[in-house]
């Protein structure tokens, strides 16, 4: 058991969610987000931080000897916020488990580090970065530190990257990239349960028939994920329309991200 585990962005959906369901890894589960998280649980400890500030990260971070990181921004956005939560914020976090003695990290890297490749690939841990927005670009920043940090310092990290995560697929396309949210839990436990982590990269989706990723470089994991988003097909027939296979959404992993605009900071002044 961990002694105290650090859970970033634990005011949004997926850091929340396991909140809930995490506290039995950790004498002590620290929790942090730049919004409000409330009152602490019994075992929780909270602590309102912003990534982007270095001493805060560095204090946030002391103590802990487990991180599960879902801080940051987590769609596309401005390059100031993305830069600012991203990258800033992912180098404060590492360089401060660097001096703290941290040793294990879960990073919640995104499928938008390779959203240009088709979904027709053959979609394992070795396909080349291909970004599909700046968000991507800044995700797969991250994993390139998490590998740094592993290979100069030995501070191994899980580099996760999340496909849809929600408690039940949405529309069509998340019959393929759904990860439900006990099938995150699932892998978070493996990833502090494993004797040697070492600094995979596998992505994050369910035990889905149409899934298009091959996670078998992470099989040592012991991860396995056990939801199927076939099973809510027909509650999605009967809420919407038959989608075009044809369509932009199907033709590349990151979806609609291909197609996203990029936003300027000016974009915000106009």
């Amino acid at each position: 058991m961990l002694k105290r585990l650090l859970i970033t962005g634990a005011a949004g959906a997926l850091g929340s969610h396991c909140r809930q369901n995490l506290g039995h890894l950790a004498e002590t589960v620290r929790v942090s987000d730049i919004a409000d998280l409330g009152a602490a649980a019994p075992h929780e400890e909270v602590v309102q931080a912003d990534l982007s500030d270095r001493n805060a990260v560095a204090a946030l971070v002391e103590g802990c000897d487990g991180i599960v990181h879902f801080g940051g921004k987590a769609t596309e956005g401005e390059w100031s916020v993305v830069r600012d939560a991203n990258i800033e914020g992912m180098y404060n976090l590492y360089e401060s488990a660097r001096q703290s003695g941290c040793r294990r990290i879960f990073y919640a890297s995104s499928i938008h580090a390779v959203g240009y490749h088709s979904v027709t690939a053959n979609l394992d841990e070795t396909i080349s970065i291909r970004p599909d927005t700046l968000y991507g670009v800044s995700k797969a920043f991250g994993e390139a530190l998490a590998r740094f940090y592993f290979e100069k310092f030995g501070i191994e990290s899980a580099c996760v990257r999340i496909a849809s995560c929600q408690p039940q697929p949405q529309n069509h396309r998340m019959l393929a990239t759904w990860l439900s949210y006990d099938d995150l839990v699932r892998l978070v436990e493996r990833v502090f349960a494993v004797p040697v982590l070492g600094c995979p990269i596998l992505f994050g989706v369910s035990a889905n028939d149409r899934r298009w990723a091959d996670n078998r470089s992470a099989d040592f994991l012991g991860w396995k994920p056990q939801d199927n988003a076939e099973t809510h097909l027909a509650r999605l027939d009967a809420e919407q329309d038959s989608p075009d296979p044809e369509a932009p959404d199907f033709h590349h992993i990151g979806g609609p991200y291909v197609d996203m605009p990029v936003l300027t900071d000016t974009d915000s002044k106009a």
